[in-house]
């Protein structure tokens, strides 16, 4: 029983997953940056898990959420300065979705 190994694959491999993380890690920072330099910061609602280790309290939420309309109120872009980001934003997180995408196709096709 002979193995052999294929580094030449390997590599490709390799290669192929490196640039598909820094993708959609790098598309999904920037879309969440320009998301909230458009003044929307992303809030999320606590979850209650039976096993979790930390729960978020409604007091907790209320005061993020008192937050990040404070900050959205000290903002020094322009209303089209905005929309502009938040336009970005959106490119954004549909740039990391189509890196998701066509990763999915690679692994499909080949």
């Amino acid at each position: 029983m002979n193995i052999t190994i294929e580094w030449f694959a390997f590599v490709q491999v390799f290669g192929a997953a490196l640039l598909g993380a820094v993708l959609v890690v790098g598309f999904y920072a920037l879309g969440l940056r320009l998301l909230v330099r458009a003044g929307r910061a992303p809030v999320v609602a606590p979850a209650e898990f039976t096993d979790a280790i930390t729960i978020v309290r409604p007091k907790d939420f209320i005061r993020a959420e008192k937050a990040a309309a404070k900050a959205a109120r000290k903002s020094p872009l322009t209303d089209e300065q905005k929309q502009i980001a938040l336009l970005g934003a959106y490119g954004s997180f549909g740039l990391a979705g189509l890196a998701v995408l066509g990763g999915l196709i690679l692994i499909v096709v080949h």
